[in-house]
């Protein structure tokens, strides 16, 4: 009998990269997702793929215990992939993230601990970059490493961007965030992901489950959701160069990110699932690189062939982060993966596949908006 594995919001962006591998891997996959109409639109379309030979389907949501005992039958490991996403609308929905990603995963637990014989060796839990706040930095007198405190809102209205040593007013050195490095949410979302963190690791030890918590970077790629103007930068964008409009960047447009193509992602999960021991720790994943989002607008203009069309607008939002990339080193030893797919190469992959996809709704200003009537906009 093949091995079971539920890929939870599975039907969505990473999944839809995922399920093929561990198709490909002689794995049988359920699939249970709500399809959201914030991802996948008010009629989802392009799904198709979930009847393929392998893939049980099984529409339900994460906050439903009626739906976990359905999913969890029979399946031998657990990609939790199910959240709600948007930094900035978490900041207002916070009772709902609350309810989908920390309580959704205590769900999940609680059936599995009142199932009588489950079958679940390993949960491999999707959880983000976000948990640490603003990385980490180094003093560059003392050479300390240091964590600074969130942005506040005083700050951020002066154009002070960049944090700086709470001591002694100092410019920091940005480096590299490992995963011993201390953990900050600055965002509902970002608090959220860090409960579900906890979640698995301390029902997983109780229940003598193995499993892997993969802090994902900034995912980008082919198939990401085009509507969603609450999450996925490359998405908004892609549709303001197509609509020949300007693009907006944040702050002054040197914030950046780790950005990470879906393909190195789902090589990271596979990995995790597929592992002969179980790994049992936090593994970033990421490509180790800090672009800033002024490069990553241009190089993304350049790939659909358009000039950039640029606007700094100093705009910000409370909970965003200034800067932050990956150390790797786990991702390469304990899952053996090391990201293959450059930003140039991505960034031309995403763009032949949006241009084939058809012209989205620009949703940005709206989504703006309503952070600016709750003061978490400026």
């Amino acid at each position: 009998m093949e091995k079971v594995v539920l890929v939870t919001g599975g039907s969505g962006f990473i999944g839809s990269h995922l399920i093929p591998k561990l198709i490909d891997s002689d794995l049988s996959v359920r699939v249970l997702d709500s399809l959201s109409a914030q991802v996948h639109g008010a009629m989802p379309s392009g799904l198709e793929w979930l009847n393929g030979d392998g893939i049980e389907f099984m529409r339900g949501d994460v906050t439903r215990r009626e739906d976990w005992e359905r999913a969890l039958k029979g399946v031998e490991a657990v990609v939790h992939l199910a959240a709600e996403t948007g930094t900035g609308q978490s900041m207002y929905q916070i009772a709902h993230y609350n309810e989908v990603n920390s309580q959704g995963t205590a769900l999940m637990f609680d059936v599995l601990g009142k199932m009588n014989g489950h079958k679940v060796k390993r949960v491999v839990l999707s959880s983000s970059r976000s948990v640490y706040g603003e990385g980490a930095y180094i003093h560059p007198v003392s050479g300390v490493r240091v964590f600074p405190a969130s942005r506040g809102a005083e700050q951020l209205q002066h154009g002070r961007w960049d944090p700086t040593c709470s001591q002694t007013g100092d410019a920091l050195q940005l480096v590299a965030t490992h995963e011993t490095d201390l953990v900050s949410p600055a965002s509902i979302y970002a608090a959220t992901k860090y409960a579900q963190e906890d979640l698995v690791r301390i029902s997983c030890q109780s229940m003598g489950i193995g499993y892997a918590i993969l802090r994902l970077q900034n995912v980008y790629g082919e198939r990401q959701s085009l509507n969603n103007p609450y999450t996925g930068i490359l998405s908004i964008f892609s549709t303001k160069i197509r609509r020949d409009g300007e693009l907006p960047l944040f702050e002054d447009g040197e914030e950046s990110r780790d950005f990470v193509h879906v393909e190195d992602v789902t090589d990271a999960m596979l990995a995790a699932v597929t592992a002969s021991q179980d790994p049992n720790t936090v593994i970033n994943v990421g490509s180790g690189i800090a672009t800033s989002v002024r490069t990553v607008a241009e190089e993304l203009s350049h790939a659909f062939g358009k000039k950039p069309n640029l606007v700094v607008t100093g705009q910000f939002r409370i909970g965003d982060i200034r800067h932050n990339f990956a150390d790797i080193e786990r991702l390469k030893t304990i899952l053996g993966v090391t990201p293959k797919v450059t930003l140039a190469q991505g960034l031309q992959r995403f763009a032949r596949w949006v241009s084939s996809q058809p012209l989205p709704e620009d949703q940005l200003d709206k989504a703006n908006q309503e952070l600016r009537e709750r003061k978490l906009m400026n």
